[in-house]
């Protein structure tokens, strides 16, 4: 795993995030020293899979990277299932179907399928599992109900969404605190106050967090019945959207 030394020196200009192929041969790295409890969220979303994934259903993985959360969901669910691993980043979907070329042991597990395209106009249907981990916040803001209401409708009754975000804060006092401590996260996993300080520049017109109660709200708006916060550490958050087994 190559390490993260992307903002390492300074630039004359920094500008916007891309998830390029600078980007991709550092990612694995760049996620788990820059995402407080990004290892906790993998491990619950390999857990939650068999629990909600029926046979003979979809399964989607928008906004897939290099695909961390599909690997861990295959081994889990029937083999008579698709996996469908989206993400609109061609760098990033290149080297996932490397990964899937390289990995001699998908025999007998449930088929991956892997897309690039826009996760807002990627078609879904009999979902029983839905990821959108880190996903919706480089959404434009305008769009994000419509595919919420879309994951809703596509998934079968009893079938869940498992959304992760960075979160903000209406408390300014609550806000600057937790900025504070995801930037000490960083600089415990070493990064330098430069490295974090471009990073976070380049981020600032891509990456639009929103509050908690601004995702419960527009989860239940889009159909989910239960809407459950499980997980939060500083500034990141996740959330288990899951649509009644009712069909009335």
């Amino acid at each position: 795993m190559k390490r993260d030394r992307i903002y390492s020196l300074p630039h004359d200009r920094v500008g916007s995030f891309a998830f390029d192929e600078q980007v991709v041969e550092v990612f694995p790295d760049m996620i788990a020293r820059s995402v407080p409890g990004y290892a906790s969220i993998l491990a619950m979303i390999q857990q939650l899979a068999p629990r909600f994934v029926q046979a003979k259903t979809n399964v989607y993985d928008l906004g897939c990277s290099l695909g961390a959360a599909t690997l861990l969901i295959q081994p889990q669910v029937p083999r008579d299932c698709v996996i469908h691993a989206v993400d609109n980043a061609p760098a990033m979907i290149e080297r996932l179907r490397m990964k899937l070329q390289d990995n001699e042991e998908q025999t007998g597990m449930a088929e991956v399928r892997v897309h690039q395209a826009d996760v807002c106009e990627f078609p879904m249907t009999n979902a029983s599992f839905v990821v959108l981990n880190l996903t919706l916040q480089f959404i434009p803001k305008d769009q994000r109900a419509s595919l919420l209401t879309a994951v809703a409708e596509a998934l079968v009754p009893g079938g869940a969404l498992l959304l992760s975000e960075k979160i903000c804060f209406d408390d300014p006092g609550q806000q600057s605190l937790l900025n504070d401590l995801h930037h000490d996260f960083k600089r415990a996993n070493g990064y330098s106050d430069l490295e974090i300080a471009q990073k976070r520049t380049a981020l600032e017109d891509r990456l639009l967090p929103e509050t908690m109660q601004t995702h419960i709200d527009r989860l239940g708006a889009a159909g989910f019945d239960c809407v459950a916060p499980w997980f939060q550490c500083f500034n990141f958050a996740s959330i288990l959207a899951v649509k009644s087994e009712s069909t009335a």
